[in-house]
């Protein structure tokens, strides 16, 4: 799987003459924003500069998504560890979570709109550096044919980040949360349980980047998430019928698949034993169970898909479990996501989380 730039991240520093937004035209600052996203692109038949582009979308059909990043709710500028979040971080993790999106219905990302809200104090050079960010994103996810173009500049008191992206189905039937069935493989592409461990190393004082390379790379996974967003294509064609971006934990998305497919899925525990072991490292650092991380953690944005008993799997996918039909009555109490046949705290021995959730406390 391709990565995105990986350079530790360091403190922003930009020098004392840079201006600031608050001091820049809006034209002023497109002019510095917009020719570091300029990527020749087939299906944008007309680009930035007028009130809206035009995008191709010769299956007649396209599939589209949005999502937002907010100062101190998606993303932080200073963490304890003393690592700071740039533009160039919250660039990449716009792609990869848009993108991600897009692949996880079996269609190749075709077009991003993305609007900025910008405090006036920012320096100019966050903006470029988002720019160049999602660029990069872009290129090293296999979104080589995704092209921003447009979007929106505003003033705000803190930073936001909304980007809305197209994708092309390529005559396919999208692949949805809702064809899992009974004797069906769940397979992964890409990862999960990483970002999760990096926000507890960048929330802990102890950790210190630039120290243990280890640790570092698990960091960056949260601060700058790879996609595999090739994948989503791939398993659409490979006969996938049901998929889900791995955004809130495999727990929470796991059980989104079951409950729209009304199965039930159970985890291999040596698989997520397998995802946990890189992370061992981070939990002996924090006190913590990497296995919890596998299980609940989010933002790492790979994919989870289902795949009918038998099928070969897409090179980037392994199997990390099955599915079950439903018990007669199920009622929506009992988990709709097993750990090698049980519930995953009996599994576990100790409580776990049900991942993420944008409006819990």
């Amino acid at each position: 799987m391709s990565r995105p730039p990986a350079d530790p991240p360091a403190p922003h520093a930009p020098p004392a003459a840079e201006p600031t937004v608050g001091e820049l035209s809006e034209a002023e600052l497109l002019a510095r924003v917009l020719p570091l996203l300029a990527r020749p692109a087939a299906q944008v038949l007309l680009g930035p500069g007028d009130d809206c582009a035009v995008v191709a979308a010769p299956d007649g059909r396209y599939v589209i998504t949005t999502d937002t990043q907010v100062q101190d709710q998606d993303f932080r500028l200073a963490w304890p560890s003393g690592v700071r979040t740039t533009g160039y971080d919250t660039g990449v993790k716009c792609a990869a979570q848009n993108l991600a999106d897009v692949a996880a219905m079996g269609a190749v990302p075709s077009a991003l709109v993305v609007s900025l809200t910008l405090p006036p104090h920012t320096p100019v050079s966050w903006p470029e550096d988002f720019a160049r960010g999602l660029a990069a994103g872009c290129e090293a996810m296999g979104a080589q044919r995704c092209a921003v173009v447009g979007g929106d500049l505003g003033a705000g008191r803190e930073l936001s980040v909304t980007a809305t992206v197209t994708g092309d189905l390529e005559g396919r039937d999208p692949v949805r949360r809702a064809g899992a069935r009974e004797g069906g493989v769940l397979a992964l592409a890409g990862t999960t349980g990483r970002a999760a461990a990096g926000v507890a190393l960048l929330e802990d004082p102890r950790y210190r980047a630039g120290q243990d390379e280890l640790l570092d790379e698990l960091a960056a996974a949260q601060l700058r998430p790879c996609a595999p967003v090739p994948a989503g294509p791939d398993a659409a064609r490979a006969g996938a019928t049901a998929m889900i971006d791995l955004s809130d934990g495999l727990l929470r998305d796991a059980g989104r698949v079951a409950a729209a497919s009304g199965v039930v899925v159970d985890l291999d525990g040596a698989a997520v034993a397998a995802l946990a072991e890189p992370l061992e490292p981070a939990a002996r650092l924090v006190g913590a169970d990497p296995r919890d991380w596998v299980l609940t953690g989010g933002e790492d944005h790979g994919l989870l898909a289902v795949f009918p008993q038998g099928a070969p799997l897409p090179g980037a996918f392994r199997a990390i479990g099955s599915c079950a039909p439903a018990p007669p009555g199920h009622d929506g109490t009992r988990p709709r996501v097993l750990l090698d046949g049980r519930a995953p705290h009996l599994a576990l021995g100790h409580p776990v989380g049900e991942g993420w959730d944008h409006f819990e406390p």
